[in-house]
């Protein structure tokens, strides 16, 4: 067979198929294709995505915005110029109109924080720091009813404060357990970032019982909820609508959220609120010993198989502890039937017994467990003093003091200075913020928040004052004019 012969019989094979398969049905030919093997969702993608909305409607009338405000002296040269200017950051207008000549006038600066209703009669959960310092507070619903609000009493150690509006009939939160949190669970936070009232952002809790610097009383729980100044005293939600914290601080090196957040246990802050309704203060029981972190190395030296409990580094003179007959080099390991796994529960465990009370510890001393019983005593409220003199003022600087404990100028390597606890006016312009340590003031090192008066009180109107500041590990001087 010639290849033209060959060639026509392949074209008429060719063109039967391809007729042969323009009749076909292309449905049957993918139906009787074999079918890809199903694909099997993992079994967490059987859960939806949590939805909030009902939480929101349930809870949210709950939850009020808090503004404070507070006025401070402006010089001239600092008074804003005459007619309307461009809204600040918060899309608040700035001050306008023509001021007095050479006549210092107060400006007013107001703060904005969240709070809850935690008794339909006005009572009011928030942060301390929220209501830090004199000024007016105002708290507004989500009906837009406004209210004075009056701080029955704050605890700067839990950041914990308690309001009262003269109300009645309000909506309440409900208060939910927060021992029995997971970690990885979902959470959500309502509250009024950068002053837009009743957001909720949403999250999951990344980790219990989280201890920071500086702050020995609180386990805290933390999130990756966005919240950002404004949201600070909020509530912080489970799923099933109850109260797990108060959303209180967040790690940022930029000032704003970065991932981090933490939250107040509620349990701890209702404590809080009932000791300061009922008798306008927070009692806490001490022993009077430092304490320290028990590493591995030193817990092989001490006898013991395992780091736990927490050493004791010194006994105070003269204090329960003392004598109780405790010693420098005892671990403590239980303290009334609890056990102590770290230093940082220790003082939480302490705390929480009442001034008073016989307790039975159990320390590890000389390779062996012993018993000791030690009547608690009172711890006694921080001293706070206002760079002006009076209670409530911030005075020339703008500054609220207060004393450092051994165990925080530990903490903080220093051997002196006092802590700030509240800016405002002339400090908050000059860039100091809450949680720095004042070590010298004009060249003079300090020890105490009488000697930081003293000196502050002597500076000259209008001249600056050098305050040698430490923040973090970093020493910096800072000019402060005082006003």
């Amino acid at each position: 067979m010639t290849h033209r012969a060959k060639f026509a019989v392949l074209a008429v094979a060719l063109a039967w198929v391809f007729a042969g398969l323009s009749h076909m049905d292309f449905t049957t030919l993918a139906e009787a294709a074999p079918a890809p093997a199903p694909v099997t969702a993992p079994a967490s993608a059987a859960h939806a995505v949590p939805d909030f909305s009902a939480l929101v409607e349930r809870e949210g009338p709950a939850v009020v915005n808090i503004t404070v405000n507070r006025s401070m002296r402006a010089t001239a040269e600092e008074r804003p110029l005459p007619g309307p200017q461009k809204p600040g950051p918060n899309f608040g207008p700035f001050p306008f109109g023509q001021p007095f000549p050479d006549q210092p006038r107060a400006i007013p600066q107001a703060a904005q924080g969240s709070g809850f209703i935690i008794k339909p009669d006005g009572y009011i959960l928030t942060n301390a720091h929220v209501v830090a310092g004199k000024g007016e507070v105002t708290v507004k619903l989500t009906d837009k009813r406004e209210f004075t609000g009056k701080v029955v009493g704050a605890d700067p150690r839990t950041d914990v404060a308690l309001l009262k509006i003269d109300a009645k009939d309000l909506p309440t939160v409900h208060v939910g357990d927060p021992s029995k949190v997971k970690v990885g669970q979902w959470v959500a936070a309502i509250g009024s970032p950068f002053g837009f009232e009743n957001s909720i952002s949403a999250g999951i809790v990344s980790a219990k019982g989280r201890a920071l610097p500086d702050e020995t009383y609180v386990p805290f729980i933390q999130t990756d909820t966005a919240v950002n100044p404004g949201s600070s005293g909020g509530p912080l939600f489970d799923l099933d609508g109850n109260v797990i914290g108060i959303n209180s601080q967040i790690y940022s090196r930029t000032g704003g959220y970065m991932g981090l957040s933490f939250a107040i246990p509620i349990d701890i802050a209702m404590d809080v609120a009932n000791q300061l309704q009922v008798q306008g203060k927070v009692t806490r029981g001490r022993i009077g010993v430092q304490i320290q972190e028990l590493s591995a190395d030193l817990a092989k030296s001490f006898g013991l198989l395992a780091p736990r409990g927490a050493l004791v580094s010194s006994v105070e003179k003269g204090g329960p502890a003392d004598k109780a007959g405790f010693k420098t080099g005892d671990v403590i390991l239980e303290f009334d039937g609890k056990a102590v796994a770290d230093s940082r529960q220790l003082p939480l465990i302490v705390a929480a017994v009442k001034p008073g009370h016989e307790s039975v510890v159990s320390v590890w001393r000389d390779g062996k467990e012993q018993t000791l019983r030690v009547t608690v005593g009172e711890m006694q409220p921080e001293t706070v003093a206002y760079a002006g003199g009076q209670q409530g003022e911030t005075g020339k600087l703008g500054l609220a003091v207060q004393e450092l404990t051994p165990e925080r100028r530990k903490q903080l390597d220093v051997t002196g200075g006092v802590l700030i606890g509240g800016v405002d006016g002339p400090a908050a312009r000059a860039g100091l913020r809450q949680g720095d340590v004042v070590i010298a003031v004009n060249g003079e090192q300090i020890d105490s928040v009488k000697q930081f008066k003293s000196l502050v009180d002597k500076a000259p109107e209008g001249k600056p004052v050098a305050l040698l500041i430490q923040r973090g590990e970093l020493r910096l001087y800072v000019p402060v004019t005082a006003s």
